[in-house]
């Protein structure tokens, strides 16, 4: 699928955990971590994966059963934080294909950046110390604005960050929140079917622009292979 109406865009801005990093294995860790230290069996990491975009939100609940409003959430939240800086970095990766579209898109001198609802306590970081993604032109964090994607916020001021018009940008993500905040930013919004996409079915009831399988592809998508 092409894009519409855009074929070079000015810049393009990417999520984080299931666009550019598979950082499943890492949260999946640290989840198994809690359950062990409550003499719970490990859960395997296809149990974690799709809905590793709903963070430590989504990884309570499916480790230890615990919602948002359980009493003890906020603790349990602080811990699962902590046991995931323990192994951050450890088992995550890049999809394959990313760092070809990343020194594509620098090649052709297009910015590229990130607006992820990772807070900066673990997206920077991660960023930091990935010599790809540290090269990324802006980073927005989940506490870099007053509000988190669907908003449109973070990546409006990512946009400004790059001194770019948003209609002029590109929003790739695998979470449907990421083509709403897309839509409500008026980029043009493309799914990383490849991601993790939780309950989806097909991603293009999320209604995007275009779809990418692979990282690789997007650079067909945008007419930029």
């Amino acid at each position: 699928m092409t894009l519409p109406s855009l074929t070079r865009p000015a810049a393009v801005l990417f999520d984080l955990d299931g666009t550019l990093l598979d950082s499943a294995p890492d949260l999946a860790a640290a989840a198994n971590a809690m359950r062990t230290a409550r003499h719970l069996d490990a859960l395997p990491l296809q149990h974690y994966r799709p809905f590793i975009g709903t963070g430590a939100r989504g990884m309570l609940r499916l480790a230890l059963h615990v919602e948002e409003n359980h009493a003890d959430f906020a603790t349990l939240r602080e811990e699962f934080f902590q046991a995931y800086e323990q192994c951050m970095g450890q088992q995550a990766q890049l999809f394959t294909g990313v760092e070809q579209l990343l020194a594509t898109l620098q090649a052709q001198h297009i910015p590229w950046g990130i607006v992820t609802n990772k807070i900066s306590r673990f997206a920077q970081p991660i960023v930091q110390h990935c010599p790809v993604l540290s090269q990324t032109q802006t980073l927005v964090c989940g506490d870099s604005t007053p509000h988190t994607k669907p908003h449109p916020a973070p990546l409006l001021t990512a946009a400004q960050q790059l001194g770019v018009s948003p209609s002029t940008c590109v929003y790739v993500g695998d979470d449907e929140r990421d083509i709403l905040a897309a839509r409500a930013a008026g980029m043009t919004a493309v799914a990383a079917s490849y991601g993790y996409t939780g309950n989806a079915q097909n991603v293009q009831e999320w209604g995007p622009d275009a779809v990418a399988d692979t990282p690789v592809s997007l650079l067909k998508t945008l007419d930029l292979h």
